[in-house]
């Protein structure tokens, strides 16, 4: 498991407006594309640099397929990348004000302290 890809995931997804359309549409592909094309880049660098060891255990690509965030922030993925994609996902699918972010502190009630360790 790689607290790190998963952090490095929700990060780009997040800042490309296409990539968060292509996520929420076809998340089993998007996961599939940016493992394949992005995983192994290092991160912020202009060069064509990359690594070769960054992949995906099945239980964070079954996670990230399905839109899992409750799974997520049991793998240990940051909550604050994982809520400001997921709100670009899905918050227009809540007509109330701050509709999607309750449905977020719902969804993750059940967990108490101590978190799951963030640290990457």
């Amino acid at each position: 498991m790689s607290k790190y890809l998963l952090n490095k995931f929700l990060y780009t997804v997040d800042r490309d407006p296409a990539l968060v359309e292509a996520y929420r549409t076809d998340p089993a592909g998007t996961v599939a594309r940016w493992e394949a094309d992005h995983a192994n880049r290092i991160l912020n660098c202009a060069s064509d640099e990359s690594s070769t060891w960054l992949a995906f255990d099945d239980t964070e690509r079954a996670a990230l397929a399905t839109h899992d965030y409750p799974k997520l922030f049991e793998l240990g993925a940051h909550p604050f990348l994982t809520l400001t994609l997921f709100i670009g996902l899905f918050e227009r699918d809540h007509a109330e004000p701050l509709g999607f972010q309750l449905e977020y502190a719902r969804r993750l009630s059940h967990m108490r302290l101590p978190y799951p360790d963030i640290g990457t």
